[in-house]
């Protein structure tokens, strides 16, 4: 019994392909237990003098909010960084959607900084153009979607119902995830071939 396990794991593992699907599918999971841990800790670990006094700051300004998000992406090298560590502050109600989202703007240009900075040290003209690009990508989007009032509620808003819609319909968020990320993609290759 024992020897067959054994030969049966050492010939699964010995596919790369299945070890890397192994090893996807337990950071994921890891993934998933560590935001859960860290979300029901959070509320916690912080004190409401704090979660008042940070809402308070960032419901003032939202450009406070943006340039928070700017360091921290640059300090930490990654937008997906700052963005992860938002989830659980909002998810335990530490920091407000509406407040953590001017951060998720100021992580989006704080992310061009590492392309800037690769530019830079490689000295070629297109290499700094397209880095340029993407900084100016970023804070044109930021200038058009939260300098004018009317606009600057509707992401949170879009972004609020589509959460509700998809706490209520698992298999809907599922479908949402693998239309935008896998099926467009493909139908938008297959219309260019």
């Amino acid at each position: 019994g024992a020897k067959l396990v054994e030969r049966l794991l050492a010939a699964l593992f010995d596919h790369p392909a299945v070890l890397a699907v192994a090893l996807l599918l337990v950071g994921v999971g890891l993934i998933f237990a560590t935001l859960t841990f860290i979300t029901k800790n959070m509320k916690v670990l912080v004190a409401a003098r704090i979660e008042r006094t940070l809402n308070a700051a960032l419901s003032r300004s939202g450009t406070i909010g943006i340039l928070v998000g700017i360091v921290v992406t640059v300090a930490v090298q990654s937008s997906s960084i700052t963005t992860s560590i938002l989830i659980p502050l909002i998810a335990s109600g530490v920091l407000l959607a509406r407040n953590a989202y001017p951060i998720t703007l100021g992580a989006n240009i704080g992310t061009t900084v590492t392309a800037l900075i690769a530019a830079l040290g490689a000295g070629k003209v297109d290499g700094m153009t397209i880095a340029l690009v993407h900084l100016l990508f970023n804070v044109s989007g930021t200038l058009l979607l939260y300098v004018p009032r009317p606009l600057r509620h509707l992401p949170v808003r879009l972004a609020g119902r589509l959460a509700d819609v998809a706490l209520e319909r698992k298999w809907l968020a599922v479908a949402y995830v693998v239309g935008t990320f896998v099926v467009v993609p493909l139908v938008g290759i297959a219309w260019l071939s």
